[in-house]
């Protein structure tokens, strides 16, 4: 399967390349626009004085450099900011940088030799990845810490992960029949300048948040299955009286998911119809509304669903966006310096989706203390052990560690683009901290996985409990089906480690 890249890329699209092995190619247009950006610069900047060609950087801008140092000039700044601290990033992430970069690059507005692209795009399918520490951006210039990294290793220096192993660059590149890039004009502020690696890690941020709706939707159908709830709070007529488009799908896509379940109720049918409106037959046992945590899902996935739709929208835009400085433009034949690198959007973006992603944990943690909770739930053992009460403790201790992850999501969604510290001689005097914003969010993903994994390990052991395997929707019945697969019933007491990393594999890949 090849992906060919000429303006832009969608998000399913990044996936294939990610997760399906996928390879990446640059399409004709594209390769013109580069050639003619190119072109154009050599011949702009023959006689003009041009930021980052023939001046220094950052607050040395002012310092005019000679034109026998203008090739050192490129080098110096992707060694000078190979400065990285850290542990290195998952090659997934850079390997999503990567294609964010040749992203920007193919825009045809950086004055760019065609080479580098064509080597990006060959350590993306060779996989090739850079060494980046984990800290180093403030996110504008953009990512200039952690793409000095990528560019160190793209002139054939620093190390690359390789085959599962750390080497130098210049030996894999050897091995691959690759030359390093040569300096031609701009390539090392180029390639360093730019909002690449925060818009990566956002990228496979979204991805997995995807897999997190999806299964955070069909888990809440799973608790409305056991609860044994009236069907009327996912209805047509009341949710599309909200008149808010993220609730409405939600509703529809739990409707869709329950169709065929004889677990959940209708109300008109049971209290309604019939005769059975007569208050005095009435039976209090039975619940007129459940909890918020089973009734209110489509309200509260519904604004986390219009969020993760448009923060996809806004990556798609910054990977399909020159995003260095200065713009180098053949169509208006001018050079525009400005702030293209500066990566608001993504940390914005990134701050919204962390706080989307906590509010479903947190909905997870509820629905998983409905569970536990025996005198809430009045139809299941305290903690839904199937065993010998005080012997035994079915997922007690299981729920500490799903309580104890949800509060480290609570403390680490404080948004971190309002973390803003004036740096570089005060030259960048805001900042929008994006790859930090990035990572912390990829934290509390993580972290969100981990305790679904622990609900969805208890829903199961709560329909056994219920005996009610025959009654669940097909859609349900299948992902029990697959869960008891990686988790047999249990009654005894056995470590659940394992088991819960199980089911964060199952739920990562779908």
């Amino acid at each position: 399967m090849e992906i060919i890249l000429n303006e832009s890329i969608s998000l399913g699209d990044l996936r294939k390349i990610l997760y399906e092995n996928a390879s990446l190619a640059i399409a004709d247009e594209a390769r013109e626009r580069i050639q003619k950006s190119y072109e154009f610069l050599k011949e702009f900047s023959s006689d003009k004085v041009i930021y980052g060609i023939n001046t220094g950087f950052g607050p040395m801008a002012q310092w005019r450099i000679d034109d026998e140092y203008l090739n050192d000039l490129q080098y110096n700044i992707i060694r000078s900011h190979s400065t990285g601290a850290g542990e290195p990033l998952d090659d997934i992430f850079v390997k999503s940088a990567m294609i964010a970069r040749v992203g920007t690059l193919v825009q045809g507005y950086s004055g760019i030799h065609i080479s580098v692209v064509d080597l990006i795009v060959e350590f993306i399918n060779r996989g090739i990845y850079p060494r980046i520490p984990r800290h180093g951006s403030v996110g504008a210039s953009g990512d200039l810490v952690q793409l000095a990294h990528i560019a160190l290793t793209l002139i054939g220096e620093g190390e690359v992960h390789y085959k599962g192993e750390w080497r130098k660059t210049s030996e894999v590149l050897k091995e691959n029949s690759l030359e390093p890039i040569k300096m031609f004009i701009r390539e090392g502020l180029c390639i360093t300048n730019g909002t690449s690696v925060m818009s990566g890690i956002a990228a496979v941020n979204l991805i997995q948040t995807c897999n997190l709706l999806h299964y955070n939707i069909i888990a809440s159908c799973m608790m409305n299955e056991i609860a044994s709830s009236y069907n009327d709070f996912l209805s047509e007529e009341l949710n599309n009286s909200k008149r808010h488009d993220g609730q409405i799908f939600v509703a529809q896509w739990m409707r869709d998911i329950l169709n065929g379940s004889n677990c959940v109720r209708n109300r008109t049918h049971e209290l309604y119809d019939g005769g059975h409106n007569d208050v005095r037959e009435f039976d209090s046992k039975t619940k007129v509304q459940p909890y918020y945590s089973l009734r209110c899902v489509p309200q509260i996935l519904g604004p986390i669903y219009e969020e993760v739709s448009n923060a996809i929208q806004v990556v798609e835009d910054e990977f399909a966006s020159a995003c260095d400085n200065p713009i180098v433009d053949f169509r208006t034949k001018n050079v525009y310096h400005g702030g293209n690198f500066h990566g608001d959007y993504i940390s914005y973006e990134m701050d919204k989706l962390k706080i989307g992603v906590t509010k479903m944990t947190m909905l997870t943690e509820r629905q998983l203390n409905y569970l536990c909770h025996d005198r809430i739930n009045g139809i299941l053992p305290p903690f839904v052990n199937m065993g010998r009460l005080g012997l035994n403790y079915g997922v007690q201790a299981c729920q500490f560690t799903a309580t104890s992850t949800t509060a480290e999501c609570q403390t680490l969604s404080m948004p971190n683009s309002i973390h803003s510290i004036p740096n570089n001689n005060d030259n960048q005097d805001i900042v929008s901290m994006g790859t930090n914003s990035a990572l912390l969010t990829n934290m509390v993903i993580e972290n969100s996985f981990q305790v679904l994994a622990i609900h969805f390990m208890t829903i199961i052991q709560a329909i056994d409990c219920l005996k009610i395997q025959d009654k669940l929707s097909p859609v349900t019945a299948k992902i029990y089906s697959d869960l008891r697969e990686l988790v047999p019933l249990f009654i005894e007491d056995t470590p659940k480690y394992k088991e819960i990393e199980s089911i964060i594999n199952y739920l990562k890949v779908r």
